[in-house]
């Protein structure tokens, strides 16, 4: 009886350590300093060049909160710049686009840097920071489509197009007389698998998505528009998502306006650069 009840107690700690370890992963701070505050941000890591997940931490790679991969992209560059102004450790979060505003006002991370613009429908529930970058749609096709050379939006009529769920780039799409308007999608990855099989003839999105598309892929191409979709300067833009009222604002606003636009440039075409080929 001795022996099978020492055997319980011995499985008995193993199970609470193996608790235990798991907690101390998943917290995010199981390796800071003595007094070290941290800054969580929430991020799809799955939307290159702004934000992607690899294996390691090659080319400035920041650990993603619980897990063994590492994010990267000029999102995470952005945060680095914006931890370290705030004199605070650096947390990725890894959060589905859907879950990051409720991430946010749920107080699980800090900051929302996911190349998220400031539009009015998501300024009712949150607060936004200066803008730190800016750019242009496009719509990514396949190289030799119908629709490669496209100068303009109604080049697009009767094509399949979508966009990503919950983004503006969806709603742009109606823009398009005699568009079939294909379901939204949840990630940037999906999309260019359904283009990819032809389940799509295009997908819309920013610029720096469309030359990270075309550059990871030979059968892509970006089509940039002369005559293209309607926008407003918020649409087009990208900020840091904050909660209402928090006083990061404008901590964060004179954090950005130390990095000039020759180097948001810079960031961007090293991300471009080092993304990922599967991103």
């Amino acid at each position: 009886m001795r022996k099978r009840w020492m055997a319980m107690l011995a499985v008995t700690l193993s199970v609470v350590t193996l608790f235990t370890a798991c907690g101390t992963k998943n917290s995010g701070g199981s390796d800071l300093a003595d007094g070290e505050e941290v800054f969580r941000v929430g991020m799809e890591c799955a939307y290159a060049p702004f934000n992607w997940t690899q294996l390691d931490s090659s080319n400035g790679g920041v650990a993603i909160d619980g897990v063994s991969e590492f994010a990267g992209g000029y999102d995470v560059e952005i945060a680095k710049k914006i931890a370290d102004g705030l004199g605070k450790k650096l947390v990725i979060v890894k959060t589905e686009w859907d879950g990051l505003l409720p991430a946010l006002t749920s107080g699980k991370i800090d900051a929302i840097i996911a190349g998220m613009s400031p539009i009015a429908e998501r300024k009712e529930a949150i607060d936004f920071t200066d803008n730190y970058y800016k750019s242009n749609l496009v719509m990514v096709v396949k190289k030799g489509s119908a629709y490669e050379n496209a100068t303009s939006i109604k080049d697009f009529s009767g094509a399949k197009v979508t966009a990503q769920l919950g983004t503006f780039h969806y709603n742009v799409i109606d823009q398009i007389e005699g568009v079939k308007k294909e379901t939204a999608m949840d990630n940037f990855p999906s999309m260019r698998v359904a283009l990819e099989s032809g389940i799509i003839d295009g997908y819309v999105s920013e610029r720096p998505e469309g030359v990270s598309a075309s550059s990871a892929n030979e059968n892509f191409v970006m089509v940039e528009f002369t005559d293209g979709f309607v926008t407003s300067d918020d649409d087009t833009a990208i900020a840091v998502g904050v909660k209402k009222g928090s006083d990061l604002t404008t901590k964060i606003n004179e954090i950005l306006s130390g990095i000039s636009e020759e180097d948001r440039t810079s960031i961007m075409d090293n991300a471009i650069k080092n993304q990922p080929a599967a991103n």
